[in-house]
């Protein structure tokens, strides 16, 4: 279903982006935004379903900054490869090269634009509604949201956390919901990454019921 394609960012980086397009007319443009394993087959096979909803749908490859065309599974000596680009990582730079994917979705479509993003992506994700010119977005786990709780989203938001979640304290996601009532928060009996079909932790009632709540958001949102 999906192609790859080459982004310019603002500053003049090019990056790799797989898009994958609907059938007939798109509803809206969509950015999926990875997690830290690069634009792998399971992002990619996030974005194909994105666009079986009526989305022109596209995946940035963040990491080409470091090193081009990384794609890791989940064990062993990739999962250390994925930890290694964690303090390699330029937050302001991804939510560029974010941007340069907006772009493309907005000139291709000629329509609204929403960005949705899983763990690393997730933190993405709400940065890109409090700085892009997007219409929505949706987070999975980010775990640096907290982070960023004083930032101002200019979109709706939608967020998605596991209540077994390790990695993501509930004090760091009630930062957001203090200061931010307004975006929608929900929480699942899962664990960390519970989208992901391939790794150990993913709960498909959790992972259903969160697609389910983002597409119909996103619908509402941008079509």
């Amino acid at each position: 279903m999906g192609e790859q394609v080459s982004l310019r960012a603002a500053d003049g980086q090019q990056l790799g982006a797989y898009v994958a397009r609907p059938e007939g007319e798109p509803l809206a443009g969509l950015v999926v935004v990875q997690e830290i394993f690069g634009v792998n087959a399971h992002i990619r096979a996030v974005t194909d379903s994105f666009a079986l909803n009526g989305f022109l749908a596209i995946a940035p490859a963040l990491f080409d900054r470091i090193e081009p065309g990384v794609e890791l599974g989940y064990e062993g000596a990739d999962l250390q490869r994925a930890m290694s680009f964690i303090p390699r990582l330029n937050i302001d730079k991804a939510v560029m090269d974010t941007e340069a994917a907006v772009r493309y979705a907005a000139k291709s479509t000629g329509k609204n634009v929403g960005v949705i993003g899983y763990c690393f992506g997730g933190t993405i994700a709400w940065l890109a509604a409090t700085r892009l010119p997007v219409q929505a977005a949706v987070g999975y786990y980010g775990g640096r949201i907290g982070n960023y709780a004083d930032k101002q989203p200019k979109a709706p938001v939608m967020l998605h956390f596991g209540r077994k979640d390790a990695h993501i304290p509930e004090e760091e996601v009630n930062k957001v919901k203090s200061a931010h009532p307004e975006v929608e928060i929900f929480w699942y009996e899962a664990g960390h990454a519970f989208n992901c079909d391939r790794r150990p932790s993913y709960n498909a009632e959790a992972a259903t019921e969160a697609r389910n709540r983002s597409v119909s958001f996103l619908k509402k949102h941008l079509a």
